[in-house]
C-alpha cells in the first residue's frame, strides 16, 4: 500500500455533476483544485452507471426561457452537438472533457474519501484534511486544502467533520410548510435501478431468477404504466428504500430493486398482456442505485416551501431551480398512491449563497442533494441541473472567498457584490442580476450596431388548428403598445374577445392582473388579419411584486377561445415571444397543488402574428450592462434580417483609449428550448440556429482595425477572449459572418475588462 498526500487550495469530494462544475467553476478563477470521485466515472446520478436524466428549471418545458447556462449550460450545449442519439457513454465523454480540459484540476477517481480530521468546538469545526482509497492502485491518499465542498449527495464528509445536519421529513411545524408531515419521520425518497432493453432482431426469450419479483402479487401492474417501448428514466418510478436508511440499507435496496427490475421484465415478456415482444433482449441493468436524499446540512439559511412557491428574493441569490417540488411516496413502487406529487412556482426561483455552505464547520461548502433546505424545498432543488447550478455557484464562492480571505459567511453578508460581479463574468445561471461591474469598461461605452430588427412577428410555416382552447401570448413590448394581428380563418360572424395581462414578475410567464379587454368583431373569410388594437401600455411600477425593477415587463395577450376561429401556425423563433394555451386537468392532477392550467406549446410552436408598430426591446442599448438572460424581456440585440444586413456589425466606442485584458461575448443559445442529456425529447439542431457560427473580433488603434481574433464554426454561448499583453484602443468591433442557421444575428453581451 502506497501513502500519498495531495495538497491543493480546494478539495472537491463527490465527482457528480455538482462536484464537476463545482471544481470546474473554481479551477476557472484561479484555484489550483483537487476533485475526488469515489466511482471509475463522472456524472453521479446522470453517469452510465445509473443513467438518470439531467433534469431542471425548465421542468421539461414547464417553465419558458429556464434552461440553465454557466457550466451546466455548456455541458448541455456540447453534448447536443457531440451525443445526438443520446449515448449514456458519450455524456460520460462530455462531462470528463470538460473537466481534462481545466489545467488546474487534479482529478482522482476510484477514490473513496472515508476519513476526516477535524477540529475546533461543535458550533465552529474546521477541516484539515480528508483521507481517501483508491481502489485499484493500493493507494492512501490524504488532501489537504483551505477549503472543502461537500458534493457526496450522501453528505459523508460534513457529517464526519460534524456538521449540523438534517435527515428525514421535518413536520410541519418547522418551517410552517402545507405538504410537510404533522408529525416527523425519518422516511426519504427512495433509491432507483433503471434499466434499458433492445430488439435483438430474432427471438429472445427470458427466464427470471428465482429472486425476481412477481408482479401478478404486487399492487404495480395497477398503479404504473408499463410500455414495451419503456426504457432507463421512463421507469423512474421503480424507487425503493425511502421507509429504510438508504445508506446503511444500501446493499438490500439495491438487491431488491433489481428484484423488481427483473419481474417487470418477465412481466413484459412472458405474462401475455403485450405484442411484439417476442425479440425484446435486456441490454442493460444498472447496479448501482440511484440515490436521492440523505442529508441536508443546515447552513445561515434553510431554504423551505415557502421561498421556492413563492419565489422569494435573496439579496444572495447565486442561481435558480424551477422543478416542481417533488416528493414521492415512502413506499415507492409498492405504493397504491400515484408515484409522485408535484407542486410548481409561477416561474424560476432564487437560491441564496448562505444554503451552500455550512453554519458551524467554518471552511465547508456543499453542492447538489445536500444543501441547507427543508425536506420540501430539497423536493425541487434535488434534480441534477439545479445541483450543478449550485456545485458552480459554491465552486466559485469558495475560490471567491478564499483569494479574498473571506469566510463564506462574509461572502454572503456585506462582500457579496464581489460574488455578484463573478457570477456576471463567468455567466453563471443566475437571473434577474444585474451587471455593475466598474471593471467592464463596454458600459461606459457608445454602442453603435449595423441595424436592429423593429419588427416583431412570425411567418406562415404550417396548417391552421382551431381555436378550441384559451390562447396566451407572450410579447415583450413593455411601454411600447402596438396593435396585434393574428392571421385566422372564420367560418361565420363572431366576436373574438381578448384579455391583456401582466405578469406577476419579470420572470414570470403567466397570465397575472388584468389591464384591459378587447371585443373584436369577426366576418367569415380565410386567411385574414384579425387586427387586436391597441395593446395597451403595461409598464408601470405599483404593486409589481418582489423582483419588479426596471428590466421591462411583459405583454400577456389572452385571446379566448371561438369554435369559429383558427389561426394559422407558425414555427419560427422570436425573441421574447411564447404560446400557452390553457387545459382541463387530468384523472392524475385532481389536487389542486399539481394542476397548472397554462401550459407552453414550445419555443418553435406558435401562430401567425405580427406587431404592427415597431418596437425597441431588442435595440442595441441590450448589448451592455444590464442582464444576461431573459428578465422582462428578451435581453438581447437583433439585426435586421441577414438578406438586409448580411455582416451584422457591433461597435463599442471610447471617447479617451481604454487598456483591455479580456473581451467577452454571450452568445444566443436559446434557452427557450429544453435539452436533456439523453435525450428523452430532442429538438431536431445539433447546433442551436441563434448561436452566431463565425465573426470578427477586432480592436480599433493608432494603426487602425486590428485582428484580436477570428472565430469559426462556434458552438457556444460564453466566448472569452483574452488579450495577452493587454492592447489599447479607442474602439472595438465584432462583425458577425454568419449565424448557425437563424435569420437575425444574436448578441446578448459585449463586455470588455480592464
Amino acid at each position: 500500500m502506497h501513502r500519498l498526500d495531495h495538497a491543493s487550495d480546494i478539495t472537491v469530494v463527490g465527482g457528480g455533476l455538482a462536484g464537476v462544475c463545482a471544481a470546474i467553476a473554481a479551477a476557472r478563477h484561479g484555484a489550483r483544485v483537487a476533485l475526488v470521485q469515489n466511482r471509475p466515472v463522472l456524472g453521479g446520478n446522470a453517469s452510465s452507471e445509473i443513467r438518470v436524466w439531467v433534469c431542471g428549471a425548465t421542468a421539461h418545458g414547464v417553465h419558458q426561457w429556464a434552461r440553465e447556462t454557466g457550466i451546466m449550460g455548456e455541458l448541455f450545449v456540447e453534448n447536443q452537438f457531440r451525443n445526438p442519439e443520446g449515448n449514456p457513454y458519450y455524456w460520460d465523454l462530455t462531462v470528463l472533457e470538460a473537466v481534462r480540459a481545466e489545467p488546474n484540476i487534479a482529478l482522482f477517481l476510484n477514490t473513496d474519501v472515508h476519513e476526516v480530521a477535524a477540529s475546533g468546538p461543535a458550533d465552529r469545526r474546521t477541516i484539515t484534511a480528508v483521507t481517501g482509497w483508491q481502489q485499484g492502485s493500493e493507494k492512501s491518499i490524504t488532501f489537504t486544502s483551505p477549503v472543502f465542498l461537500d458534493c457526496t449527495g450522501d453528505g459523508l464528509v460534513g457529517h464526519l467533520a460534524g456538521a449540523e445536519v438534517m435527515t428525514g421529513r421535518e413536520a410541519r411545524e418547522v418551517f410552517g410548510e402545507p405538504w410537510a408531515p404533522e408529525v416527523p419521520d425519518n422516511n426519504t425518497l427512495g433509491s432507483t435501478i433503471l434499466f434499458y432493453s433492445k430488439d435483438a432482431g430474432q427471438p429472445s426469450k427470458f427466464v427470471p431468477p428465482s429472486f425476481a419479483v412477481d408482479l401478478g402479487t404486487t399492487a404495480i401492474p395497477d398503479h404504473r404504466v408499463i410500455r414495451t417501448d419503456m426504457k432507463g428514466c421512463a421507469f423512474w418510478w421503480i424507487e425503493w428504500g425511502g421507509e429504510l436508511d438508504v445508506v446503511a440499507d444500501n446493499e438490500r435496496i439495491r438487491d431488491e430493486l433489481q428484484a423488481v427490475v427483473y419481474g417487470i421484465w418477465d412481466h413484459i415478456k412472458n405474462s401475455g398482456r403485450y405484442d411484439g415482444v417476442e425479440n425484446l433482449t435486456l441490454e442493460w441493468i444498472g447496479s448501482v442505485p440511484g440515490k436521492r436524499e440523505y442529508r441536508r446540512f443546515v447552513g445561515d439559511h434553510v431554504l423551505t416551501q415557502h421561498n421556492v412557491l413563492g419565489q422569494t428574493v435573496f439579496d444572495d441569490a447565486i442561481g435558480f431551480g424551477g422543478w416542481s417540488i417533488d416528493l414521492h411516496p415512502p413506499g415507492g413502487v409498492y405504493a397504491t398512491e400515484p408515484g409522485s406529487r408535484h407542486w410548481y412556482s409561477d416561474g424560476t426561483y432564487d437560491i441564496p449563497l448562505r444554503s451552500l455552505y455550512s453554519r458551524n464547520v467554518t471552511n465547508l461548502w456543499m453542492a447538489g442533494r445536500n444543501i441547507s433546505a427543508s425536506h420540501v424545498a430539497f423536493g425541487s432543488t434535488r434534480v441534477m441541473a439545479t445541483c450543478a447550478v449550485l456545485g458552480e455557484a459554491a465552486g466559485l464562492g469558495a475560490a471567491v472567498a478564499l483569494a479574498a480571505g473571506l469566510t463564506p459567511h462574509e461572502l454572503a453578508g456585506p462582500e457579496f457584490t464581489r460574488m455578484r460581479r463573478a457570477l456576471v463574468r463567468t455567466d453563471a445561471s443566475v437571473v434577474g442580476v444585474l451587471n455593475d461591474d466598474p471593471d467592464d469598461l463596454a458600459r461606459a461605452a457608445t454602442v453603435h450596431v449595423s441595424s436592429t430588427r423593429t419588427v416583431l412577428g412570425s411567418e406562415l410555416s404550417g396548417e391552421t388548428w382551431p381555436l378550441d382552447r384559451d390562447l396566451g401570448i407572450v410579447l415583450p413590448l413593455g411601454a411600447a403598445p402596438g396593435a396585434l394581428e393574428l392571421l385566422a380563418d372564420v367560418d361565420g360572424p363572431t366576436t373574438l374577445q381578448a384579455e391583456f395581462r401582466r405578469t406577476s414578475a419579470p420572470r414570470n410567464y403567466l397570465p397575472d392582473r388584468l389591464v384591459a379587454r378587447a371585443d373584436v368583431p369577426l366576418v367569415p373569410g380565410e386567411k385574414q388579419w384579425v387586427k387586436i388594437d391597441p395593446v395597451p401600455a403595461i409598464h408601470d411600477h405599483d404593486d409589481h411584486g418582489p423582483d419588479r425593477t426596471d428590466a421591462g415587463d411583459n405583454v400577456l395577450v389572452v385571446v379566448r377561445a371561438n369554435p369559429a376561429v383558427r389561426l394559422w401556425a407558425s414555427t419560427d423563433w422570436v425573441p421574447g415571444v411564447a404560446h400557452l394555451r390553457r387545459r382541463d386537468a387530468g384523472e392524475d392532477e385532481k389536487w389542486s397543488e399539481q394542476f397548472r392550467e397554462w401550459r407552453a406549446i414550445g419555443p418553435h410552436d406558435g401562430v401567425v402574428f405580427r406587431v404592427v408598430d415597431p418596437i425597441r426591446t431588442l435595440a442595441a442599448d441590450r448589448l451592455v450592462g444590464g442582464y444576461a438572460r431573459p428578465y422582462g424581456g428578451p435581453q438581447l440585440w437583433s439585426s435586421a434580417d441577414l438578406d438586409t444586413d448580411p455582416t451584422p456589425t457591433v461597435e463599442l466606442r471610447w471617447d479617451t483609449p481604454v487598456t483591455l485584458s479580456e473581451v467577452q461575448l454571450v452568445l444566443d443559445d436559446d434557452v427557450a428550448t429544453d435539452l436533456i442529456n439523453l435525450h428523452h425529447h430532442r429538438t431536431p439542431d445539433e447546433v442551436l440556429p441563434t448561436l452566431v457560427r463565425d465573426y470578427d473580433l477586432e480592436l480599433h488603434t493608432r494603426d487602425g482595425w486590428q485582428p484580436i481574433d477570428r472565430v469559426r464554426g462556434n458552438r457556444r454561448r460564453h466566448r472569452r477572449h483574452h488579450l495577452t499583453p493587454p492592447r489599447t484602443g479607442d474602439a472595438l468591433r465584432v462583425r458577425v459572418l454568419a449565424t448557425n442557421g437563424h435569420d437575425y444575428a444574436h448578441v446578448i453581451k459585449l463586455r470588455a475588462y480592464r
